[in-house]
């Protein structure tokens, strides 16, 4: 099992869409968009529906630092790839700017999202698992305390309650070195990802009445704000499944 992260910048990217219109960008996007971004030197991570917005888009971009950050992504905004297909998948969009800047909360937090290879091109429907996906708004930026509750507290909550895979997030504060994608400012956050079988194990989690009771009461403190929950649907090329 990896113990480093890979990628210590990651954006988690979230589209609204025309109504209608998410299979016709997820068939556009794992045909087009994969291996077309990972040859510049990022990693799609992976991409969902979600489950309870039928037009919402997410999907998680890994870089290896800001920098090639930048370079990754002016020369794919700036390739052919992007210039034959960008019209198509943006009339699928109403707002393609609700965009995080994270990084790895911890040495080793986000360590266990896949490194493997995904299914090949032309596979299509749904990939296994479900992917619980949480912001969490946090009044200042993630302290060591609470990071220290993540590590011992909720993680293991998450793990005992059936996660297969478990990683968190933090605010990236560096500014944006691609400014024509847009990100969202002036936020602090913790994002943690849950890997389930399916969305019945993620249902039994939340049945079990565990994370409010041994989670929710000692991380309220720290909240500025509910947290923002999605449970997300791997595609069919997402490398991030069970």
């Amino acid at each position: 099992m990896p113990t480093a992260d890979l990628h210590p910048i990651v954006e988690l990217r979230q589209y609204t869409l025309h109504p209608g219109q998410r299979d016709a960008l997820i068939d556009l996007f794992d045909r087009e968009f994969v291996e077309t971004q990972e040859a510049h030197g990022m990693r799609v991570l992976g991409q969902f529906r979600d489950l309870d917005q039928p037009d919402l888009f997410v999907w998680l971009r890994g870089f290896a630092d800001m920098d090639s950050r930048r370079r990754a992504l002016e020369a794919f905004y700036g390739g052919p790839v992007w210039a034959a297909h960008r019209a198509a998948a943006n009339a699928t969009m109403i707002d393609s700017d609700n965009v995080l800047l994270l990084r790895p909360a911890w040495p080793g937090a986000a360590s266990t999202l896949p490194q493997d290879a995904r299914p090949a091109p032309g596979a299509t429907g749904t990939a296994a698992g479900v992917l619980d996906a949480t912001v969490f708004y946090l009044h200042e930026p993630a302290t060591p305390a609470l990071l220290d509750y993540c590590r011992h507290r909720m993680a293991p909550a998450l793990q005992r309650g059936g996660a297969r895979q478990v990683a968190w997030y933090s605010t990236e504060a560096s500014p944006n070195t691609f400014p024509r994608l847009p990100v969202r400012a002036g936020e602090h956050v913790l994002l943690g990802l849950a890997l389930f079988g399916d969305a019945a194990a993620l249902q039994s989690f939340a049945n079990s009445g565990a994370w409010a009771r041994d989670v929710a009461p000692g991380l309220a403190p720290w909240l500025a704000r509910a947290p923002e929950t999605h449970r997300l649907q791997p595609t069919a090329r997402s490398a991030l499944h069970a």
